[in-house]
């Protein structure tokens, strides 16, 4: 029986729930793989013509939720700043060539294609093997703006609560979530258009609260049809309400630990300025460092620009 032709909107800005299962036994998506996998969706995403709403990296799956521009939103220029810009100098453009490059980078299948078959590269090189990683052909449904949005959004970033990994959902690195809290959404990966328009508020902080917010209520609920069991811990939730589910300090100090790891030095911007001067020699560059203060963590610096500072 042949297979249906999959369902795309070339003529507006459409989003799309995409999941990929791996075709190996168990849970072959370690968290390197996880951390390469998400680094080849953020370097694909600067070519295409795509909006990145979420994402969730599993031991053995991954859920993105994007939106696909139509080519004809973007000009001749922008097309080649795109290309130039993904692949350097070393290439060159030609005219006849802009067409066809176009309708691939406003391509869903295309963008999906090129991060599965560098992932199945990486990872049989770094595992000694051959052959196929992925599964069948990846899933993917058009989702409507507003409230089917959100839902699918939220549905998206609670995969590792209901896989009993966290009991949070910002705890987990890999969803979507988790990036905005833990890296301050690293080289805008994500979108902050979460669907509703009681999220067009222009202060980032207050989108995300009112998403946290949205993502608690939803994943404490328990579904009548029983499809779905609650995934939230009461409690949690009540701890969450009394703070209206703002980040505290506390929240950016126990999500980031790990990044302070990469930091070189850090504490206060005099206590990173001196031992930068006591350790000079030991840089390569050639540059003088300067203390970088981190987001969330009022008078922390560090010495390296970690994923989460200004």
């Amino acid at each position: 029986m042949p297979r249906i032709r999959r369902l795309t909107n070339n003529e507006q800005a459409t989003v799309y729930h995409v999941m990929s299962r791996t075709a190996l036994d168990g849970f072959p998506i370690g968290n390197s793989e996880k951390d390469f996998l998400l680094n080849l969706i953020k370097s694909f995403s600067s070519i295409y013509l795509v909006e990145i709403i979420g994402f969730c990296l599993m031991d053995n799956h991954f859920h993105l939720l994007v939106r696909m521009i139509p080519e004809h939103n973007f000009s001749d220029e922008e097309i080649i700043s795109r290309y130039e810009n993904f692949y350097g100098d070393a290439r060159q453009l030609g005219s006849v060539q802009i067409p066809a490059l176009r309708r691939k980078l406003a391509n869903l299948s295309e963008f999906i294609r090129d991060i599965k078959v560098n992932f199945t590269r990486y990872y049989n090189k770094r595992h000694q093997r051959r052959g196929y990683f992925w599964g069948d052909r990846f899933k993917s449904l058009i989702v409507e703006n507003g409230q089917t949005l959100i839902n699918c959004l939220a549905y998206i970033d609670l995969n590792p609560l209901r896989a009993g990994i966290v009991k949070r959902p910002e705890e987990y690195r890999w969803n979507s979530l988790g990036y905005h809290v833990q890296t301050g959404n690293k080289d805008n990966l994500l979108s902050f258009d979460f669907g509703l328009k009681e999220f067009g508020v222009k202060d980032i902080k207050e989108r995300i609260r009112r998403y946290r917010r949205y993502v608690y209520e939803a994943g404490a609920i328990n579904r009548p049809d029983k499809l779905q069991a609650a995934v939230i811990d009461e409690k949690i939730l009540e701890k969450e309400r009394g703070n209206d589910f703002k980040i505290s300090r506390i929240h950016n100090f126990r999500y980031r630990t790990r990044y302070f790891t990469d930091s070189g030095v850090i504490g206060s911007r005099e206590f990173v300025r001196e031992n930068y001067q006591r350790f000079k020699h030991l840089f390569q560059s050639k540059n003088e460092k300067k203390p970088k203060p981190i987001k969330g963590l009022d008078g922390i610096y560090s010495l390296k620009r970690l994923s989460n500072t200004a």
